[in-house]
C-alpha cells in the first residue's frame, strides 16, 4: 500500500498578496491531517516571486501547534545557509512543540540564485562542499549524542533535550544526496517533480546499493515527491492544469513568477514552439480524474520500489487544491486520524 504525504511550497498566485500563501499553507495542513495524510513538508525558497516559504522552521512551528497527529517537517532546510547547531536547536524546539511528529529534511541546493545564497551566507560555496560534515554534526546535535572525538564543539549541546527527536531525511534531485543519505543511514526522498523523473533510477540505486544501516533506520527507506493533481472530471483537470503549463514554460527559461490563473493561461498567446512543449508536458504530467492519477502514482511507486509518495499540488484556486488532496485521499483509502486527548 502506498503511503501519501504532502509537499507545500507556499506558492504565490497572481492577484493575491504573497502573505496569503503562508496562511493557506496552515489551512491546507489542517485539511490534509483530517484526510489522513502521513506527513506535511514545507519547502524553503528565497528571493522568489513564485514561492513564499522562506522560513520553513517558522511555518512548521505554526502548523505543529495547530495540528495533532500529522508529521510536520521541512523539505527541506537548505543546510549550507546555516550553522548546523542552529538548525539542530530549531528542530529540537519544534520537537518539544510536537513530540515525535517532526521531520527534518535537509538539502544541499541553494533554493535561490547565487547572489541570494551569498546574502544568506557569504561562505555558501564552501559550506555546500562541507555538506556531509555538516550533516554529521547536525545528526549528533539532534540526537543528543556526542560529536566525534576531538571535535572542537564536542561539549556543546543542542537544547531542549527530550524523550523524542526529529526524524532526519535527505532530499535531492541527483545521486549526490542519495549517497549522503546512504552513508548516514537516513531516509531519502527524490525530487521527481523537479526533474520529471530523470535521474530517479540512478539516485535510488545509489541509495540502496550504498546504504549503511543505522540504529533508527536498519533498512533503507526511499520516497519520491511528485507533482500531481486530481479533479472530478478530465475536463476540469485540464482546465486547472493550464496554470502549471504556463508557469513551467517560465521556469524552464529561468523566470519564476506568480502562478497564473487558468483563465490567464488560457488567453496567453503561446508560440508554436511553446505549444509543442506544452503538449509534451501534458503527456508526462500527473493530472486527471482520481482513478487515472491514482493508477499512475501506484505505477510510479512500483517502478521505483517506494512505498511513500509526497504530493505537490500547485493550483491558483485554494479550494480546488484542497479538493484535489481530498480526491486522492479517497482514491487511496486514507483514513482520518484518531482523535487524541488534549496535550498537557
Amino acid at each position: 500500500m502506498v503511503r501519501l504525504s504532502v509537499l507545500d511550497q507556499s506558492t504565490v498566485v497572481s492577484g493575491r498578496s504573497p502573505d496569503t500563501s503562508i496562511r493557506e499553507s496552515i489551512r491546507l495542513a489542517q485539511h490534509c491531517e483530517a484526510l489522513g495524510y502521513a506527513r506535511y513538508w514545507c519547502a524553503e525558497h528565497h528571493n522568489s516571486d513564485s514561492q513564499a516559504g522562506t522560513a520553513p522552521e517558522i511555518l512548521i512551528a505554526a502548523i505543529a501547534a495547530t495540528t495533532r497527529t500529522i508529521r510536520v517537517g521541512s523539505a527541506g532546510v537548505m543546510l549550507p545557509h546555516y550553522p548546523a547547531l542552529k538548525v539542530a536547536e530549531q528542530f529540537r524546539v519544534l520537537d518539544a512543540i510536537a513530540p515525535g511528529r517532526i521531520d527534518l529534511g535537509l538539502g544541499r541546493a541553494p533554493g535561490s540564485d547565487g547572489r541570494t545564497a551569498y546574502a544568506l551566507n557569504p561562505r555558501a560555496d564552501a559550506a555546500a562542499e562541507q555538506f556531509p560534515a555538516a550533516v554529521r554534526d547536525l545528526l549528533a546535535w539532534v540526537s543528543g549524542e556526542p560529536l566525534t572525538q576531538g571535535h572542537p564543539f564536542r561539549d556543546v549541546r543542542a537544547q531542549p533535550a527530550g524523550p523524542t527527536t526529529p526524524e532526519v531525511w535527505i532530499l535531492g534531485s541527483s545521486d549526490y544526496g542519495a549517497q549522503v543519505a546512504a552513508h548516514f543511514g537516513l531516509p531519502y526522498c527524490f525530487a521527481h517533480f523537479i526533474t520529471d523523473g530523470h535521474g530517479a533510477d540512478q539516485a535510488l540505486a545509489a541509495y540502496r546499493g550504498g546504504y549503511r544501516p543505522s540504529v533508527r533506520h536498519p533498512e533503507p527507506h526511499a520516497a519520491i515527491c511528485v507533482w500531481a493533481m486530481a479533479a472530478e472530471t478530465r475536463e476540469e483537470a485540464a482546465w486547472l492544469f493550464q496554470s502549471r503549463e504556463m508557469w513551467r514554460l517560465g521556469r524552464d527559461r529561468g523566470v519564476y513568477t506568480a502562478l497564473p490563473s487558468p483563465h490567464e493561461a488560457s488567453v496567453h498567446p503561446y508560440s508554436d514552439v511553446e505549444k509543442v512543449r506544452i503538449e509534451r508536458l501534458r503527456q508526462r504530467a500527473l493530472f486527471g480524474t482520481p482513478d487515472v492519477v491514482g493508477d499512475r502514482l501506484r505505477a510510479l511507486a512500483a517502478e521505483h520500489r517506494v512505498d511513500e509518495i509526497a504530493i505537490l499540488t500547485t493550483l491558483h484556486d485554494p479550494d480546488a487544491r484542497r479538493r484535489s488532496y481530498a480526491l486522492l485521499a479517497q482514491e487511496f483509502g486514507l483514513r482520518p486520524p484518531e482523535i487524541l486527548p488534549p496535550a498537557d
